[in-house]
């Protein structure tokens, strides 16, 4: 590895969370999307090495585009729509309905904070203020503002008891 490079990767390697940020934005044109740190180091010093470096060959190229077919099993559902290569394949089979969800049209409501929070389910999601989001676990973290297991927070399922 050439010095230049190497020096490079140690300046990331030092630099505080809110100098990841701002050489993140200077490097991509916008804020990160995750304030995890590792994971801006991580990405930043790849940009660093295809800059030196280069990137991909035009052969891994072309073998990553035949296996992004693939791919719709483990790759997470809001990312599964960009590219076209992301399209599940014409064999998938279609996805069973989750029973504890009632049928698109249904009305699931629940009080929280003095107020009534009322979901309208979809074919595909969920409708809140106005707003499709993809689950029920969305509109619980745009409601609380934290994690929830949106089944739970709309009482669709019980808590498990611990042993």
């Amino acid at each position: 590895m050439s010095e230049t490079l190497q020096a490079r990767i140690d300046t990331l390697r030092r630099m505080t969370t809110a100098e990841l940020k701002a050489e993140w934005v200077r490097v991509f044109g916008e804020p990160p999307r995750s304030g995890n740190v590792a994971w801006m180091r991580k990405r930043l010093i790849h940009r660093v090495q295809v800059e030196v470096l280069g990137d991909l060959s035009p052969e891994a190229k072309a073998r990553l585009e035949y296996l992004m077919q693939f791919a719709p099993g483990w790759i997470p559902m809001g990312k599964r729509s960009l590219p076209n290569v992301l399209a599940p394949p014409a064999t998938e089979k279609p996805q069973v309905p989750d029973a504890r969800v009632p049928r698109p049209g249904s009305v699931i409501t629940r009080a929280y904070q003095r107020r009534t929070i009322a979901v309208t389910v979809r074919d595909h999601g969920f409708e809140f203020d106005g707003t499709i989001y993809p689950s029920l676990t969305a509109v619980a973290k745009t409601v609380t503002g934290s994690h929830w297991n949106g089944n739970l927070f709309f009482g669709l399922t019980r808590r498990r008891k611990s042993a």
